[in-house]
């Protein structure tokens, strides 16, 4: 249960003035979470670990959006 806590601990981490580095930093940290509680999912089948999933994926996905910038918009 020690990634759970780890988990839960990551989720309360502030992500606001963040470097490039540091926003890469997250989404790697984000992703060997969620990959480690499906591990933990498959096993268990518990609720709770996938809530705590979803938020994290949550969190992953608006910090590779910053990272990835704003769309080009092609002028047609």
């Amino acid at each position: 249960m020690d990634i759970i806590n780890e988990a839960l601990k990551f989720e309360q981490r502030q992500l606001k003035s963040l470097s490039t580095s540091d926003r890469i930093e997250i989404s790697r940290k984000a992703k060997h979470l969620i990959l480690a509680l499906n591990e933990i999912y498959k096993r268990k089948k518990d609720e709770q670990i996938m809530d705590i999933m979803k938020r994290l994926t949550v969190i992953k996905r608006k910090v590779e959006k910053r990272l990835k910038g704003k769309p080009l918009v092609a002028n047609i």
